[in-house]
């Protein structure tokens, strides 16, 4: 148990968050704290997200519409540790297992020179976030996720939707959801495939030492430096390490140069800001094409920060002492 007295103004600062989401992945991620979720719930955020559910368990719309469809909502959800088997979002997920196992979806899926061109960040963060809620093991669609995900792997680890019959290297922006999901799904399950392909696709990022070209060593893109939250399918330094932390692999030598970015992005008073968003946001409106407004309460530059302090830990470079 942490004291008060002994916690770093940061931690005080991550604390004092409006949203119960936070406060509990801070105690229990950073504090080492027992932390119940019986709260989750009732916080802004996580109520905005869940707001508007019709009652085929959608919100309007498909279930990929940016960034308001069930897709992007469930992967903020279950990044702010709903809990598992939370009826609402058990029949969010099912709306969106209906899309990418239906007929239509699943037809799509070209290969080209060999290589299945297939979105993989699609499958790949809706594997995640039906593991993280319990669905693993009783639902074969999510089964059908893995098995395909496994199945399109390109040979240099990763996944990629490029359809020019030239494109013969993974892309990171298509290849980092499918790490995540492929290792929950293995996590829940003990699937040692999807252990294995989570495996090889880590292996492609820290070869690159998570941003840098082969062929020179500088960054691939001067973006994937900067922090956003949420990330939705883009990849960066910060949403990567999460990932490679969550495979165990935040300590590998090839990490470092990532985490030297983010402790170099860290501001005097311990933060970490969350950069511009990721969309053009729509005419008149406040919420910027998301579900809910991430500016109130700095809850973007907590959550930046939470993920940045939890990885730092991870590599054993603790950044609250």
């Amino acid at each position: 148990m942490t004291t008060s007295a002994a916690r770093a103004p940061v931690i005080e600062w991550l604390l004092d968050s409006s949203e119960p989401a936070i406060r509990r992945l801070v105690r229990r991620d950073l504090l080492g704290e027992a932390a119940d979720d019986e709260n989750v719930l009732s916080g802004r955020i996580v109520r905005g997200l869940l707001a508007g559910q019709q009652a085929d368990g959608g919100f309007g719309g498909h279930a990929y519409n940016k960034w308001v469809g069930a897709h992007w909502r469930l992967i903020s959800l279950v990044e702010l540790g709903i809990p598992a088997g939370e009826p609402r979002a058990i029949a969010a997920v099912d709306t969106v297992l209906a899309w990418l196992t239906g007929t239509s979806h699943r037809r799509n899926v070209p290969v080209i020179e060999g290589l299945a061109r297939r979105c993989g960040s699609q499958e790949g963060n809706a594997l995640a976030a039906a593991s993280r809620l319990g669905m693993a093991g009783s639902d074969p669609r999510v089964a059908l996720l893995a098995e395909s995900l496994i199945g399109w792997q390109w040979p240099d680890g990763g996944w990629n939707c490029d359809r020019k019959p030239g494109a013969h290297r993974s892309s990171f922006n298509e290849t980092l959801g499918p790490i995540w999901g492929l290792h929950e799904y293995a996590q829940a399950t003990g699937d040692a495939d999807a252990r294995a392909a989570a495996r090889r696709a880590a292996e492609l990022l820290l070869e690159h030492r998570v941003f840098r070209t082969l062929a020179t060593g500088q960054p691939m893109h001067d973006e994937w430096l900067v922090m956003h939250w949420p990330p939705f399918w883009h990849y960066e330094v910060l949403n990567a390490m999460v990932v490679l932390s969550r495979l165990g692999l935040a300590g590998d030598p090839r990490a470092a140069d990532a985490i030297d970015v983010i402790l170099e992005r860290r501001q005097p008073n311990g933060r970490w800001r969350a950069s511009s968003r990721w969309w053009k946001p729509p005419p008149m409106t406040a919420r910027g094409g998301e579900a809910v407004n991430w500016r109130i309460d700095d809850s973007n530059a907590r959550m930046v920060t939470l993920r940045a302090l939890t990885v730092l830990r991870a590599a054993g470079r603790d950044a609250t002492k």
